[in-house]
């Protein structure tokens, strides 16, 4: 497997990533009461929000497809990776936006909705650009 990744180091900063997305995903849809009440959520938003957790689900379950079914493992999943970083980039951006410039609705003041997208995000940069002699292969 870790011929796969390229190296060690590939593979655990894979799994990191699609496990905290698959975290994420698990509290916005099956925790979401507890979400909702530590970020001090209406439960108005409960539906929008497992939308945005079935997102997550989707990366999620499409990493373990690759992970651990997919016969070439990353080779020629350019599409994936770009996406998800692309994905990571807009919800770093629209958090940012959301919680140090407008400040609409905000009760809560964590930046958590910040540093874990840009988290999110350096990471699948760095996977980009650390497999593109794989992912960019077909």
């Amino acid at each position: 497997m870790i011929e796969k990744f390229n190296s060690i180091f590939y593979l655990i900063l894979f799994t990191i990533h699609f496990l905290g997305l698959g975290f994420y995903a698990y509290q916005m849809i099956i925790d979401n009461k507890r979400y909702r009440e530590k970020f001090q959520i209406d439960e108005t938003a409960a539906t929008i929000m497992r939308m945005t957790g079935a997102i997550f689900l989707g990366s999620f379950l499409m990493a373990l497809y690759v992970m651990f079914v997919r016969p070439n493992g990353v080779e020629g999943t350019w599409a994936f990776f770009n996406l998800v970083f692309v994905q990571n980039l807009c919800v770093l951006i629209v958090n940012t936006y959301s919680i140090k410039i407008d400040k609409t609705g905000m009760r809560n003041d964590s930046n958590e909705a910040v540093i874990a997208p840009l988290v999110f995000t350096i990471i699948s940069a760095v996977l980009c650009y650390g497999l593109a002699d794989k992912i960019y292969m077909y």
